[in-house]
């Protein structure tokens, strides 16, 4: 498990108007009164996000003693939820769990995005990372990724590279390996990750970019051949897979599951949820039934989560505008 931050225990007296947080054992001061707090996730009951967001949610709500409702808001790739918890009144608890997708990706893309990811929203911790895997089938004799880019720079006309969505992160994420390898690729976009794989598979298709849990399953079958992970370290799940700098290519990326606040928050408020999942997610049950959903859990404060937000836009901006992609 990633650790941003070093856990810091208090102890102190409650007093009579606090509500012992004893599910965890980190008691906090509350109001008895509490009331329900919301978490918006942009997409489809089942997901990853989905399931981050009811992890958490369920251990919150013991940590809090009072109800915590995870509401799925789909729509536009998540911004239909940003647009939704950005107007969120200071007196009602509402958390966001968003990815660099809502956040980083769109408002550079899309015309009139309806937020603003810096100005709207102020980042509480992050909660979840993610590294992107290059695939082929495995009928390909393809076994190192030098081998790969050698291949796709003698033959430019099939350097096409599948993605799961036009816009997407592995949509840049192919670019960037392009580009660092010096290879003109096009980024093909798929409508999901289950017709990308399923004509990886099939060879309609020469290479895929996606996140490692979507492709994961398929290599473990031996479906499809996973040639390197985007981390800065091999993935403890395919430990025998290179990373790209390992293979040659001076890359390293990753994604996020961040909670992000309502501007209207008060900061007295957005400080005590950071303080509160910090806490969860190094419940060690929290850290199983990541793993179990092969989810790759962080501790971070509010402050390191929003300079690492900070950090990513400055990586992935320009190879976005670069793009010229507008939705």
């Amino acid at each position: 498990m990633k650790q941003h931050q070093a856990p810091h225990r208090r102890q102190f007296i409650a007093q009579s108007t606090a509500v012992l947080a004893g599910s965890l054992g980190w008691p906090l001061l509350a109001s008895a009164q509490d009331p329900v707090l919301r978490i918006v996730v942009g997409y489809p009951p089942g997901g990853g996000s989905d399931r981050v967001a009811r992890i958490i949610g369920d251990k919150l709500q013991g940590a809090l003693g009072s109800p915590v409702i995870v509401e799925n808001k789909v729509g536009a790739g998540g911004r239909v939820a940003a647009q939704y918890v950005k107007t969120a009144p200071a007196n009602q608890p509402m958390l966001m769990l968003a990815n660099p997708a809502v956040m980083v990706v769109s408002p550079l893309v899309v015309s009139d995005v309806g937020y603003d990811a810096d100005k709207d929203f102020v980042p509480v911790s992050e909660v979840n990372s993610y590294v992107f895997g290059v695939a082929v089938s495995s009928a390909v004799p393809v076994k190192k990724l030098s081998h790969l880019l050698a291949w796709l720079k003698a033959n430019p006309q099939k350097a096409n590279i599948g993605v799961p969505a036009t816009g997407s992160l592995p949509h840049f994420f192919a670019l960037m390996l392009g580009q660092k390898a010096g290879v003109t690729a096009e980024a093909v976009g798929y409508k999901g990750s289950a017709p990308l794989v399923t004509d990886l598979i099939g060879g309609q298709v020469p290479v895929a970019v996606d996140t490692l849990d979507v492709l994961l399953p398929q290599h473990e079958s031996g479906k499809l051949r996973i040639l390197a992970v985007s981390g800065e370290h091999r993935h403890s799940a395919v430990p025998q897979v290179a990373t790209l700098k390992e293979s040659g290519v001076n890359l390293s990326a990753e994604g996020w599951s961040t909670f992000f606040a309502p501007r209207s928050m008060p900061a007295v408020q957005v400080q005590r949820y950071s303080a509160l999942i910090q806490k969860v997610m190094q419940d060690p049950d929290t850290v199983r039934l990541f793993k179990t959903s092969n989810l790759d859990p962080v501790v971070s404060s509010a402050n390191q989560t929003r300079q690492r937000i900070t950090a990513y836009r400055k990586q992935w901006e320009p190879v976005i505008r670069e793009s010229g992609y507008r939705s």
